[in-house]
């Protein structure tokens, strides 16, 4: 089949996109697997060890709130089982006051570190305008509301409102609201589904007649479809289905296409609506092997909807098998002007590549099965990451190493010549902006538009919303956070401010070397100045070079004294987000080396470089985060007992991992709803787990997966009595990861290592979806960065 692995296409996201969806979110009750403190009066055990100093114990001499330790606590419990709940209540109250004491004496610290941090959000949240077609989409957020509003309002009528008074040039919303109209508002939305508004997709239909969008609805764990006419603001009676996953328009907006999934998340079934019938929707396809995800999206013409190639001008006229390949495989079927294009990473004649590589085969091949051709000459030293068509242009995205570039090709492709390199077709370069770590394409729905829009990230750099013309090279940043407040590089109404286009308008041309002048730095609104980029290559135990990035203040860095804080995820072949995070000034500018490790596991190296970190090559990605550590002691870039690990999600299984097997090397931790506890989860999966889950941490039938398992696993390897760093965990119940592994783990460090009151083991609890909400955000950055300073300086 075309496409068999569980992945949503990565290169065309959604324009109207709010925020990200929630990973996929436990129950309302899950089972805790620790229970309130109990005694000899509760019937059970004392918890407390009488052999090894414990922080209960040492917690009681000290009048401090007594934290949980010991094993887990079962309770058999129901939904709705409220004495189940009241345990919990009472665990997440103990330990939050356990927090609190421990943390007392840096209230001060943290009010401090929260007013810097809320200080560089943005003001404004709007987003840039997106042309497509006759109309202006994009998002702001009323004064005094929490959630945006999605608007609209006619390019033809735009300029007419435009101001130009530095620094706040753009469009004026005062004067400029009769030609707005609001289409969506999300606080509407959070009083549909109980205060939350968490949005996974939407897509207007071509016509700019609807809107189908998904809500999460906390209460039953799944996204609900929605379809409202923009017209008149009223929700269309039907479809109003659950459980979807994707979703395309078709008929020019008079059909729309949604697959759902199955108990187990797994997308599995397509159904065709018709926009206005009161017909049931129609069953177009159902996919009965357990090992085969179906993900639906439109070509960028809106001529078809891929996974198998189904009609978008007739959806009921059946499916067609284009593509098949043996094994799990990534895959993006476009068309243009009668060609096919597949962009996939499948087998080449049975062997695996490295890399995805883009085939071709005319729309009207009437051979069976389809034959395709290749585009490009294989390169390594080129190799293609990412790819999107519009009507004249390819835009490709490579990386050369671990440097990324960006360039685009005309259209249409030479036919009937055989593969050619892609220098061949004079591509392009567009400008980028020095140290480069992520290049993110922006919606580009408007097919016949000569401007494609790109994210730019950097550790040094805000991220730039970069609007690229490729009929010209001409490049104008839409929008960037602006830092530096004698610089202003926030635009909401035009493509560039007045100021920057009058400096800049002759000299924002692409150049075939895809260098940047010095110069350019000021343009790119780069922090270069202030704030050093270093990159290293780091040999591993195997002798295996990991790339290790290194950012400090050339202002503020201590020489031979610096803490230091290395990132890492090293998981699903993702690549670390390095860009620049505003909240990690305030540490930067107190003198901290900020790091990030890219070991293997993660993406940026090709396919290889994540098969060697997973499953039974688990090991790799720990024990290269243990060589980058030990490189930043060993060459005094780091303290020696200063540095502390960061990991979120997967990457704080690495982050534990490495402190079970090299516990010296750390002074202090933060672990962000972590993955603790591999065993049992991949075991007994209280959560639905997808085939991609076993394929990256192991599935635990298979012996041998099952031995490296238990080798990684951070609950599992806990050393005793010996003394650990200080770790901050957090956790919530909205994630992928429930709350009871963090509990378990923080309960098991403390029972078992010793205690030291400068090394505290905190669990911080949150029922709240912390991303969605800045203060929140302020609060918990504040909070983790107050914990690194007081147990880096103790």
């Amino acid at each position: 089949m075309f496409m068999c692995y569980p992945e949503t296409p990565r290169h065309h996201i959604n324009p109207n996109h709010h925020a990200p969806p929630p990973k996929t979110p436990t129950p309302s009750l899950p089972p805790p697997a620790v229970g309130p403190p109990q005694g000899p009066e509760g019937g059970s055990e004392p918890i407390i060890a009488a052999e090894t100093t414990t922080a209960a114990s040492e917690a009681r001499e000290l009048n401090l709130p007594r934290p949980l330790v010991g094993g887990p606590v079962q309770l058999d419990v129901e939904a709705h089982d409220k004495v189940a709940m009241r345990h919990l209540d009472m665990y997440m109250e103990q330990e939050e006051k356990y927090t609190e004491a421990t943390m007392s004496g840096t209230n001060r610290l943290q009010s401090k570190l929260q007013s810097e941090m809320a200080s560089r959000f943005a003001s404004d949240l709007s987003t840039p305008p997106l042309r497509w077609g006759p109309w202006l989409y994009y998002r702001r957020v009323e004064e005094g509301k929490q959630f945006p509003v999605l608007c609209r309002r006619l390019a033809s009528l735009n300029d007419e409102f435009i101001s130009h008074k530095s620094p706040s040039a753009g469009f004026d919303f005062t004067s400029g609201k009769r030609i707005e109209q609001k289409l969506l508002d999300y606080n509407q939305e959070a009083q549909r589904f109980g205060g939350y508004a968490y949005e996974e997709l939407s897509e207007v239909s071509p016509d700019h007649r609807f809107i189908a969008y998904t809500m999460y609805d906390k209460e039953s764990d799944f996204f609900k479809l929605s379809v409202r006419n923009l017209n008149s603001g009223a929700l269309c009676s039907k479809p109003q289905a659950d459980r979807v996953s994707n979703l395309a328009w078709a008929k020019d907006g008079q059909a729309l296409l949604y697959a759902v999934t199955d108990q187990n998340k797994r997308p599995f079934r397509i159904y065709c609506s018709m926009i206005g019938s009161t017909d049931d929707d129609f069953l177009i396809l159902e996919e009965t092997d357990e090992n085969v995800y179906v993900n639906i999206r439109h070509t960028k013409d809106f001529r078809f909807v891929t996974v198998f190639l189904i009609n978008a001008a007739d959806p009921l006229s059946g499916v067609n098998l284009v593509w098949e390949c043996e094994g799990i495989s990534h895959g993006i079927l476009e068309h243009h002007q009668g060609y096919l294009y597949l962009f996939t990473d499948a087998a080449k004649e049975g062997q695996s590549v490295d890399y995805h590589y883009l085939l071709r085969s005319h729309l009207d091949s009437s051979s069976s099965p389809r034959t395709w051709e290749s585009v490009f000459t294989d390169d390594p030293d080129w190799v293609v990451e990412d790819l999107d068509f519009s009507h004249t242009h390819l835009v490709v995205t490579l990386r050369e190493g671990r440097n990324f570039r960006l360039c685009s090709v005309t259209l249409p492709l030479p036919a009937g010549k055989g593969p050619v390199h892609l220098k061949e077709l004079h591509p392009q370069f567009l400008p980028l902006p020095k140290y480069v770590s992520q290049i993110s394409p922006g919606p580009n729905y408007d097919y016949h538009s000569s401007k494609m829009r790109f994210t730019i990230s950097s550790p040094v750099m805000p991220d730039a919303v970069v609007d690229y013309d490729l009929s010209n090279g001409e490049w104008n940043i839409v929008q960037q956070q602006n830092i530096l407040h004698e610089r202003t590089r926030v635009l909401y109404g035009t493509a560039s401010s007045a100021s920057i286009i009058e400096e800049t308008l002759n000299s924002k041309t692409s150049n075939p070397s895809n260098e940047v002048n010095s110069d350019d730095d000021q343009l790119w609104n780069g922090l270069s100045e202030f704030y050093a980029c270093e990159q290293y290559n780091v040999a591993s135990y195997d002798g295996v070079l990991l790339p290790l990035t290194v950012v400090y203040s050339r202002k503020n860095k201590k020489e031979d004294q610096s803490p230091g804080l290395l990132h890492v995820h090293g998981t699903y072949g993702e690549l670390l987000d390095k860009r620049w995070r505003s909240e990690l000034k305030s540490l930067l500018d107190r003198g901290w080396i900020i790091a990030y490790a890219d070991v293997r596991g993660g993406g940026g190296g090709g396919k290889k470089w994540h098969h060697d970190g997973r499953r039974t090559k688990k090991i790799n990605s720990i024990k290269d985060y243990i060589s980058c550590a030990n490189f930043l002691v060993d060459k005094e870039i780091v303290h020696e007992n200063k540095l502390a690990g960061w990991g979120y999600s997967a990457g704080g299984l690495v982050v534990a991992s490495a402190i079970n097997q090299s516990p010296h090397l750390f002074k202090a931790a933060i672990l962000k709803v972590p993955f603790l506890d591999p065993t049992n989860t991949l075991l007994y999966p209280i959560l639905p787990l997808t085939a991609a889950h076993y394929e990256e941490f192991g599935y635990p039938g298979d012996i041998a997966d099952f031995h490296a398992i238990r080798d990684y696993s951070p609950y599992d390897n806990i050393q005793k009595d010996v003394l650990y760093p200080a770790v901050l965990v957090s956790s919530s119940f909205n994630t992928r990861f429930g709350v009871w592994e963090a509990a378990k783990w923080v309960a098991r460090v403390r029972e078992l290592t010793i205690y030291d009151q400068k090394r505290p083991i905190l669990l911080n609890l949150t029922t709240d979806i912390v991303e969605e909400n800045r203060y929140l955000q302020c609060k918990e950055s504040a909070m983790e960065s107050a914990f690194l300073i007081k147990v880096t300086e103790s």
